[in-house]
């Protein structure tokens, strides 16, 4: 499975919904579930599936789901 595969994989399950296909582009504005709440619970399976850790300023910087990408391969996730 690609990084980029395990990644939809999380938000998938975060978001319980398996039909969600991730674009680089996608913000928190295209998913109708995610809020702060979520927003959390993702941050936390991503760094547990990738093996990274992340500080509150990094996460607070993201503007989309291309820069959570670039993020975790950054950081040597696998």
């Amino acid at each position: 499975m690609t990084p980029n595969e395990k990644l939809e994989q999380v938000f998938r399950d975060v978001f319980d919904d398996q039909t969600l296909e991730l674009k680089s582009s996608m913000t928190a504005d295209d998913i109708a579930e995610w809020d702060s709440l979520s927003h959390v619970r993702l941050m936390l399976e991503v760094a547990k599936i990738f093996g990274v850790r992340f500080s509150a300023s990094e996460v607070s910087s993201l503007s989309n789901v291309g820069e959570l990408q670039a993020l975790i391969l950054a950081k040597g996730g696998v």
